[in-house]
């Protein structure tokens, strides 16, 4: 079964956030690790962008993704995990 566009991105998406989970846990034990704190924030700063983009073409992942300045949309709208994959 070929994956959707969606789930390519989030696979991205959580593929970014595993990195960063693995060199937390590093840098944890080595706070002093000047590559590892770079591969951390590359793997962040790659992360921001693709949580961006599927923001931008699927609505928010989390409630500090809602961008509305006159209303709470969050709970007025399907939830990432409703939304279906299409």
């Amino acid at each position: 079964m070929a994956l959707s566009d969606k789930q390519k991105l989030m696979r991205k998406i959580q593929d970014e956030a595993f990195a960063m989970v693995d060199v937390m846990l590093y840098l944890d034990s080595h706070a002093d690790c000047k590559e590892a704190l770079d591969y951390f924030n590359k793997h962040k700063a790659l992360k921001e962008k693709l949580v961006e983009q599927f923001e931008k073409t699927y609505g928010p992942l989390t409630a500090e993704g809602v961008i509305s300045d006159d209303r709470w949309t969050w709970a007025t709208c399907a939830f990432p995990w409703e939304r279906g994959e299409s």
